[in-house]
């Protein structure tokens, strides 16, 4: 059974950051491509973010480039995902998924908000 649990969530102010981890386990962690996809208050899921097998290539939301860093540990069967300079319309439950564009099962996500 695939099991994905995030973490790392938290309520923070305009401009700090967050770090998102994502437990992998009952499938082949390092065989998939992996996405984080979240979705707001109000909105469908969005696409933010995915890496390949072994940490190439990566895929950024344009809303998202240059602020948020997507990293994988293989050995660890472990996704992370870097928040930096977070904005009010980032606030979102952010879920990781298993597999790229077209992932297939996400977790149970982890909730970001943004607000000072």
């Amino acid at each position: 059974e695939v099991q994905l649990v995030e973490s790392g969530g938290d309520l923070v102010q305009p401009g700090e950051s967050l770090r998102l981890s994502c437990a992998a386990s009952g499938f082949t962690f390092s065989n998939y491509d992996m996405t984080w996809v979240r979705q707001a208050p109000g909105k469908g899921l969005e696409r933010v973010s995915s890496i390949g097998t072994f940490g190439i290539p990566t895929y950024y939301a344009e809303s998202v480039k240059g602020r948020f860093t997507i990293s994988r540990d293989n050995a660890k069967n472990t996704l992370y995902l870097e928040l930096n300079n977070l904005k009010s319309e980032d606030t979102a439950t952010y879920y990781c998924a298993k597999g790229g564009s077209t992932w297939t099962e996400r977790g149970q996500g982890t909730q970001v908000t943004v607000s000072s």
